[in-house]
């Protein structure tokens, strides 16, 4: 199991990180090994209905049999039962879309990554008092570009994931990445339309390497 220093350091050299749920757990299965095939190597899933922990079970099996240097995580964690809960799974990294004292505390217990939720300078900047190291800012539609340039004013060195808003492009990824974001987060927009494993591996491999001839 990586520490939470090392799975953050993983998340900052592959800062495009799909935020995915789906209660089918072969297709959930599907979409991970085609973001694996395309050079994804962290992988959010979410905890957004009845069966999630069942699906997440399975793809953390999947990780130790088809995409071993896959760093996977939980998302949509609100309380501190759940995020044990997932950890004990396999969870190596704790998205929530707040800020909660007890998942920090729980994630912080067992050595895990943790990535709170943010908007506002006052909660991005009592996130890194929690102890995170980096914070997502949520949601990124609503605020735009613009903001991030603004928050990296006062805060210049802390480390920053959007979510929301951020669309499988180039010139998209640019607009954020030039903004000052540190990494990106792409839901529905990253499948959308994606009928097949090949579509959304052809999908993902050029944002990948679009990323990796960004300087950083």
């Amino acid at each position: 199991m990586l520490s939470s220093q090392d799975v953050i350091a993983r998340v900052l050299q592959s800062p495009l990180v799909p935020v995915f749920f789906h209660a089918d757990a072969a297709y959930a299965q599907s979409v991970v090994r085609a973001c694996y095939a395309g050079g994804i190597r962290v992988f959010e899933f979410t905890n957004r209905g009845a069966n999630a922990f069942e699906v997440f079970e399975e793809l953390v099996k999947l990780t130790h049999t088809d995409c071993p240097d896959l760093v996977l995580g939980i998302g949509t964690i609100y309380n501190a039962a759940d995020a044990e809960r997932f950890i004990v799974a396999g969870a190596q990294f704790v998205v929530q879309p707040i800020t909660t004292a007890d998942v920090a505390a729980a994630c912080q217990a067992h050595d895990v990554a943790w990535l709170p939720g943010a908007m506002t300078l006052n909660e991005i900047y009592n996130a890194t008092q929690l102890g995170a190291q980096l914070v997502k800012v949520f949601p990124g539609n609503i605020v735009g570009p613009d903001y991030i340039k603004a928050v990296r004013g006062p805060m210049p060195h802390t480390k920053l994931m959007v979510t929301g808003g951020v669309e499988p492009t180039e010139a998209s990824l640019s607009e954020w990445f030039g903004a000052g974001i540190n990494v990106v987060g792409i839901g529905s927009q990253l499948f959308k339309g994606a009928s097949d494993a090949a579509t959304i591996t052809a999908r993902v491999v050029p944002l990948m390497e679009f990323l990796a001839s960004q300087p950083r």
